[in-house]
């Protein structure tokens, strides 16, 4: 199939039409996933005039085969398994303890870096778009949408370019409402939906989150080396 957007960019300046009815309200907030959510969140932002901050959620990669995502963890340590594919894997929880533990420890220290000193801004009684470039599985949107809701929103809404359609009952099962601009049937992964789909990098998260603060100043993400 042809992809949809011509980029993350495009995407996002797309997805922000169809948020328009939360434009200059005064408690919205704009939460992109890292990495690749955040270029996706920032036009939304920019569009609505809301601020942007972020959620760092990790994959969780099986035994040996880091890339096969058996979940994902957010913050507060929220984590979504695939208990199909667990199963199928014949995983320990010793062994899934091992994998959120180390990995929770990375998001830990990739938080620290796109922030620095800066706190997480406030969820609670906040109108909450929690945004991704796409949504393949689920796990990583579902982990940051609990975790969010910890906070107490006013509301929370999960907003993507393009979700698998048999995820859609899912997802609105974490959240007040949904919004996605395309439900494909088939769907192999999030980047053939995209003529230009480059992984996003740290740099451009941390430019992001700088540059939105042109239109919602509060106080300023670091940029520090990265850790080894």
């Amino acid at each position: 199939m042809e992809p949809i957007f011509q980029n993350r960019r495009d995407a996002g300046r797309r997805l922000a039409a169809g948020l328009r009815a939360y434009a200059h309200l005064p408690n919205v907030l704009v939460l992109g996933l890292t990495r690749g959510g955040v270029p996706v969140a920032f036009e939304i932002a920019k569009a609505l005039r809301a601020p942007l901050d972020i959620v760092v959620v990790r994959k969780l990669g099986a035994p040996g085969n880091p890339e096969l995502a058996v979940g994902a963890i957010g913050p507060g340590n929220e984590c979504v398994w695939n208990t199909a594919l667990i199963k199928e894997l014949r995983l320990s929880q010793e062994s899934l303890d091992a994998i959120a533990r180390n990995e929770n420890a990375e998001r830990l220290r990739r938080e620290k870096y796109y922030r620095g000193h800066a706190p997480q801004l406030s969820a609670a009684d906040k109108i909450v778009l929690l945004v991704d470039d796409g949504i393949a599985t689920g796990a990583s949107i579902r982990a940051a949408a609990r975790a969010v809701r910890h906070t107490k929103p006013a509301r929370l809404v999960l907003a993507s370019p393009v979700a698998a359609a048999d995820l859609l009952p899912i997802l609105r099962s974490e959240a007040d409402d949904v919004i996605v601009l395309s439900t494909p049937e088939f769907f192999l992964g999030v980047g053939q939906w995209y003529r230009d789909f480059p992984q996003t990098d740290d740099s451009e998260v941390i430019s992001c989150l700088s540059e939105a603060q042109k239109w919602c100043p509060f106080p300023s993400f670091q940029n520090p080396t990265i850790p080894g």
